[in-house]
């Protein structure tokens, strides 16, 4: 499978910045008055940056896609100087990399990288428990918060089903952020052997019990086949779950409106591009609410 990133000539970036707002994941940063690509983890290959840089600095790079290597990665930031490998931490932690941030620091150990001022990468970046729970990273987060992931399920206490004559309000299902599927990152955390529902837009404002019957337990991507752009990314990042994230099943909710069928589209076509075969399920919503069918396809 390839996949693509961007790529940066630093010969022709002059630091002006234009690029670094229009990167949805936030791996982007001026460093060093360059802008560096801090991230290949998060680089979404959608390519919003590149319109905005006026010295066409910013190109695409297809390249055959390999599992991701911290050690790999580091090399390259390792190259791009000091406060490139800080923002490259940084970006890990506030990210809720544990895994990938612990490795990173490994390697920097190992190879007696340094990054002095003494003690700065113990201090801030040394991996513990209490400091890499979600709700610690979350309030860590840098950048916009819109875009900056989150994983609540160590958050979320089991609960039981409520039952009785006056139900209590319903708490909410979601066990991530972002949601939106131009900003969900594949290789994130919460993907991995996951169960996925992909959702039109709509369908939670109209099926009043769309948390309870779809969302629970499962990782939640939303999009809408009529009015978004770059739908090609978004067949590509669902074949980079399948294939790299191992999920487990991809459940596509759809409102009855003719244009929705397009999310089921992209699905199916997604499942026949991948090397995998996973178990696909079709729930279309009425748009007064209710459920006109259930099926697997």
């Amino acid at each position: 499978m390839k996949r693509t990133v961007i790529s940066i000539d630093d010969e022709k970036c002059d630091g002006c910045g234009v690029c670094i707002p229009n990167c949805h994941e936030g791996a982007l940063q001026l460093i060093d008055g360059k802008a560096r690509l801090i991230s290949d983890l998060m680089c979404d290959g959608l390519g919003a940056c590149i319109g905005h840089c006026p010295q066409e600095a910013i190109t695409l790079e297809e390249r055959e896609a390999q599992p991701y290597d911290e050690k790999l990665v580091m090399e390259g930031m390792v190259k791009k100087g000091r406060n490139t490998i800080l923002a490259h931490l940084q970006h890990l932690r506030d990210h809720d990399q544990k895994q990938y941030l612990q490795e990173a620091i490994e390697y920097i150990r190992h190879n007696n990288i340094d990054l002095s001022p003494g003690g700065e990468l113990d201090q801030k970046f040394s991996v513990t428990a209490s400091e890499t729970s979600a709700s610690h990273v979350r309030k860590q987060a840098m950048g916009c918060p819109g875009m900056a992931m989150a994983d609540f399920r160590k958050d979320k206490p089991i609960e039981a089903e409520h039952s009785g004559a006056n139900p209590e309000p319903s708490s909410s299902e979601l066990r991530q952020w972002p949601v939106q599927l131009h900003l969900l990152n594949p290789a994130a955390p919460y993907f991995i052997n996951a169960d996925v529902v992909l959702a039109a837009d709509c369908v939670a404002f109209a099926y009043g019990d769309f948390h309870r019957r779809y969302l629970r337990g499962k990782t939640l991507a939303i999009a809408c086949p009529k009015l978004d752009q770059n739908q090609q990314v978004y067949i590509d990042k669902l074949v980079a779950m399948i294939n790299e994230a191992g999920i487990n099943t991809l459940t596509v909710v759809i409102m009855e409106v003719p244009c929705c069928g397009g999310l089921q589209q992209m699905a199916q076509t997604a499942i026949l591009r991948s090397n995998r075969r996973i178990p696909l399920k079709l729930a279309v919503i009425s748009t007064r609410g209710q459920i006109i069918r259930e099926e697997w396809v």
